[in-house]
């Protein structure tokens, strides 16, 4: 199966994920259904969980797919200390989420959905991060000027914080920012 034989696409609102998919040189196009609602069982372990919420979104597109259509969707957590830190409802919450995250690793992992008509395919990518011990000063500065509230642990690594805070990574860095464009490429030429 050739992937340019398919309409591409990508199931989500993110522009990061725009923008690294576009980075492989496949024409896609965007769709958004609004509204979707995000729920998994407690008992699933890390790593399944965002390709839980990856398929859970798939299956919402599905009667809207022709024959040749190949959607992709995905979902990163940030899991921290044994909990999954999402996205941040305000400012208050976004800055406790960095101060949890300050000083030591946690665990980036996106689960991506490939989906067509035929067949189905999930994967997921964990990336470990590790954060220097930021200042509350630096956090506020962050949270105030570049307002992570679409981002899973209240910060997107391509901004000001990734530079000053983020000590090193293990894994795709890609993967950090929402979509792990490496492996989708390796997994799109076998699909």
């Amino acid at each position: 199966m050739k992937v340019k034989d398919y309409h591409i696409i990508l199931a989500s609102n993110s522009p990061r994920r725009r923008e690294l998919l576009a980075g492989l040189d496949v024409e896609f196009e965007v769709w958004v259904i609004p509204g979707l609602e995000e729920h998994y069982p407690s008992s699933l372990p890390a790593e399944e969980i965002p390709v839980f919420l990856a398929k859970q979104k798939a299956e919402a597109y599905t009667k809207l797919m022709h024959e040749r259509t190949l959607l992709i969707t995905a979902d990163t957590i940030v899991w921290n200390q044994g909990e999954v830190i999402g996205k941040p409802k305000d400012r208050g919450e976004a800055i406790r989420m960095l101060q949890s995250l300050r000083g030591h690793a946690h665990e980036v992992i996106t689960g991506v959905c490939l989906t067509t008509r035929e067949r189905q395919k999930s994967f997921a990518v964990t990336s470990t991060v590790h954060f220097a011990p930021l200042s509350d000063e630096e956090i506020v500065y962050y949270v105030d000027h570049y307002k992570p509230f679409d981002k899973a642990g209240a910060y997107g690594i391509q901004e000001w914080i990734g530079y000053v805070g983020v000590e090193r990574i293990e894994g795709s860095f890609y993967n950090v920012m929402g979509l792990p464009v490496q492996r989708l490429y390796q997994e799109l030429k076998t699909f």
